[in-house]
């Protein structure tokens, strides 16, 4: 059963020290992530659903530390 520590997140402190490539690359897998549970869910493979919340979340959190660093991402 997957939950949300295996989906990796890494806590802020650690997006805090990345640049604006590395915000690009977490950025880019987690949007892949979220892309793949919402079509599993969409197909009823996914019986997890808090995942999606969770990585939206996330999500918001690198585009916040993002724009807090002055990184444009979009």
């Amino acid at each position: 059963m997957k939950t949300i520590k295996d989906l990796k997140l890494k806590p802020i402190e650690d997006l805090r020290k990345m640049d604006k490539e590395a915000f690009k690359k977490e950025l880019d897998e987690v949007s892949k992530k979220l892309f793949e549970l919402k079509m599993k869910k969409q197909l009823n493979e996914l019986k997890q659903t808090h995942l999606i919340k969770a990585l939206r979340k996330y999500i918001a959190v690198i585009k916040t530390v993002a724009l807090e660093k002055g990184i444009n991402l979009g």
